[in-house]
């Protein structure tokens, strides 16, 4: 019988991929804003701060491709653009929020670690 903690590398594989889309800065913080309902994209663009058009647009993208989010386009004039999560995108929500809460919890545990062992002489 294999030990409980030994991973194939496929299974490895598959997580890292996945991680990796979902564990990225802008990721998270898109699916959280979007967790309180749809946006238009410069809702969006102006909540979060810090993020280039270009950067947005590529996240929408992956999110919509990876079945996290969808875009709806109404007919108006301009046309109005709206983003929102899928059932998918509000269950990777559950660990988003938690992820989020978690760092704002330990921020100030985390930057006294750092503190500290930038303070210790290394040899």
């Amino acid at each position: 019988m294999k030990p409980r903690h030994h991973h194939r590398s496929e299974d490895c594989r598959a997580v890292s991929a996945v991680l990796q889309r979902v564990g990225d800065k802008w990721t998270v913080l898109v699916v959280s804003m979007l967790g309180s309902g749809p946006m238009r994209f410069n809702e969006l663009r102006h909540a979060i701060g810090g993020i280039s058009q270009k950067m947005l647009t590529t996240t929408l993208r992956s999110l919509e491709r990876d079945g996290f989010a969808t875009r709806t386009v109404f007919p108006t004039i301009p046309p109005r653009v709206d983003y929102e999560l899928t059932d998918l995108g509000r269950e990777l929500l559950i660990p988003v929020t938690a992820l989020a809460d978690w760092a704002r919890a330990n921020t100030g545990r985390i930057n006294a670690a750092r503190e500290q062992f930038d303070s210790t002489p290394k040899q």
